[in-house]
């Protein structure tokens, strides 16, 4: 009897310490519950072209983010991004990392006039090659995932640039985006260790974006979350000195203009809201292209007293996203006379 007792105890404790096994791994991993330390961790993306989008993702919260997986420019970032890893950070890379892969052109079609000039090239085979980069397996195969989900949808994207009326504006704006990402590429191992935990959880809420999959959230709002909700600034600012910042960041993703520094003049408010914040302005602005001098305008569009989108004289429908650390620093009141 004793014998007997003693050994229902014992399947009991062990059933008792199964349970409480496997509930324990049915706990989300990324719950911040599970301690505060996790709530120090940092992830600096101050200054970079894309610093509400790394933020929103670190943080894990998604549901502020704008861009979607489905887009190119979320494609665009998470691809460079690795590559940026598997050339800045290579011993950082598990032993089972993988090589990035990259199509190029294998059979090229040339159209030649009778005097043997190129009047066009077009490939009409494609080979994928080692890019001699390496990246984590788990964050490179959420990559092919979206990349085999934007190669489905091609004809479709393909169609909606050639029908919009924008496709010009839409074309150079995505160039400037690609120039500000490269930037961002050469300065976030700079602000941020390789192997620290900031960038270990972006890594984690990057790949979970790309799968469609809930993230490891973080207690507490994104300053730009907190910074648009109560919106701008009352009372006199410098706007010269702000469209002058704003201006030249933007001109830092510029293809063959140079913005000339200081050149803001003929600032007028087009437009005011209930507080008496600004819903436009507009200026004049001097830059250079092709050797000489010449002047242009920018109009900036706000959204609850903050900047929302900058649009200049030659691609007048096109916004262009305005820096988040310029306009953080313009919702503390840094630009107040």
């Amino acid at each position: 009897m004793w014998k007997s007792n003693y050994c229902i105890r014992i399947l009991f404790l062990g059933a008792i310490f199964i349970f409480t096994t496997s509930f324990n791994q049915l706990i989300p991993e990324h719950s911040e519950k599970r301690g505060k330390s996790t709530q120090t961790l940092v992830f600096n993306t101050d200054g970079l072209y894309n610093a509400e989008f790394y933020d929103y993702i670190f943080r894990g919260h998604f549901e502020n983010i704008d861009t979607t997986r489905e887009d190119v420019e979320f494609l665009m970032i998470f691809e460079q991004y690795l590559r940026a890893f598997g050339r800045q950070c290579p011993s950082y890379l598990p032993a089972n990392k993988v090589e990035i892969m990259e199509q190029v052109c294998a059979v090229e079609e040339v159209s030649k006039n009778i005097y043997g000039d190129v009047l066009s090239r077009t490939c009409v085979e494609y080979k994928w090659v080692g890019t001699g980069l390496f990246a984590r397996p788990d964050l490179y195969n959420a990559k092919i995932e979206v990349e085999n989900m934007h190669r489905a949808d091609a004809l479709q994207t393909t169609m909606e640039m050639i029908l919009d009326p924008n496709a010009m504006g839409n074309s150079v704006d995505l160039m400037h985006k690609s120039k500000g990402l490269k930037n961002d590429m050469l300065q976030i191992f700079k602000l941020n260790s390789c192997n620290s935990p900031g960038v270990q959880r972006f890594e984690e809420n990057l790949k979970l974006f790309a799968l469609n999959k809930p993230s490891i959230r973080m207690e507490g709002s994104s300053k730009y979350a907190t910074m648009k909700k109560f919106g701008g600034p009352t009372g006199a600012q410098d706007y010269n000195k702000l469209i002058d910042d704003l201006v030249a960041n933007q001109s830092q993703t510029w293809s063959f203009n140079r913005y000339s520094h200081g050149s803001i003049s003929a600032v007028s408010i087009l437009s005011n809201d209930s507080e008496g914040r600004p819903k436009s302005l507009k200026a004049n602005y001097s830059y250079t292209g092709f050797g000489s001098s010449s002047q242009g305008w920018v109009k900036i569009d706000f959204n609850n007293g903050l900047p929302h989108c900058i649009y200049f004289f030659d691609f007048p429908n096109n916004c262009k996203t305005p820096n988040s650390s310029i306009v953080t620093s313009y919702a503390k009141g840094d630009y107040g006379r």
